[in-house]
């Protein structure tokens, strides 16, 4: 047992931690890529866009999902390995369920969950060879809830989910955590771009929270790096709702 009055373990990821990021040209994959880099961290970024203003010492690598094992190579060769990988990589679907076509599922499929497994798939070799490593997903409030014409993203984001707790029961014995993020309504370009398209009401997604408020970027962000540190190295198996309190309301 911990000694009465020892120091808390440190809330932050130790200086030099290898992140690598899916999906992290925008959005809260590059919160998260900012985040770490600003503590220290060394980032690795996979986007099939080109990562804006990237910081000198970034990996960037353009491609899609199915090259993850690709940016891990990039990793190896660089620093050695990797220490936390973030699944991050998604996209959402929006259409009434009768007007869904089978490409539109499975391309649903593809990206957010075929993504997430690959990527989980190339980190764990190298975690649990390594004895140590946490892998993350970003899941969603709609992996926990239903919403209407959302039943794509709603499955694939409630199976990222549970892929979380499965890996998590599988790779704990290794030393590897994972555990899965489920942001609400956060201030992204998708966001802003639906409401700009009158298809969000961001006044309405408010009120419906909690707090009153869309989530921002940043807070997903250092939610991460506190799953990325020795303050969190219990949590395993875990979906973590960051959404306000959206998921805890039941009123309408």
């Amino acid at each position: 047992m911990t000694a009465p009055g020892a120091p808390m373990p440190p809330a932050d990821p130790p200086p030099g931690t290898r992140l690598l990021v899916t999906g992290g040209a925008q959005g809260i994959g590059r919160a998260v890529a900012d985040a770490f880099h600003a503590r220290g961290g060394r980032v690795c970024v996979l986007d099939r866009a080109p990562v804006p203003q990237a910081p000198d010492g970034w990996l960037c690598v353009q491609g899609d999902v199915t090259e993850a094992e690709r940016a891990f190579a990039a990793m190896d060769e660089a620093w050695g390995g990797v220490d936390v990988a973030l699944a991050n990589a998604g996209f959402a679907v929006n259409t009434p369920t009768l007007e869904l076509t089978e490409a539109a599922w499975r391309g649903a499929i593809d990206v957010n969950l075929t993504g997430a497994f690959l990527t989980a798939q190339a980190a764990g070799r190298r975690m649990v060879r390594d004895g140590a490593g946490l892998i993350l997903f970003t899941s969603s409030l709609y992996g926990t809830i239903g919403g209407a014409e959302r039943a794509a993203y709603c499955a694939t984001k409630a199976a990222v989910a549970n892929l979380a707790r499965a890996l998590a029961c599988e790779w704990g014995p290794h030393g590897v955590r994972v555990n899965a993020l489920a942001p609400g309504y956060t201030e992204t370009a998708l966001v802003t771009d639906l409401v700009a398209a009158g298809r969000l009401d961001p006044v309405r997604l408010a009120a419906r929270a909690p707090l009153r408020r869309l989530v921002r970027p940043e807070e997903v962000a250092a939610f991460a790096c506190f799953l990325a540190s020795p303050a969190a190295s219990a949590i395993t198996g875990a979906v973590l709702p960051v959404d306000a309190g959206w998921t805890a309301n039941g009123a309408p």
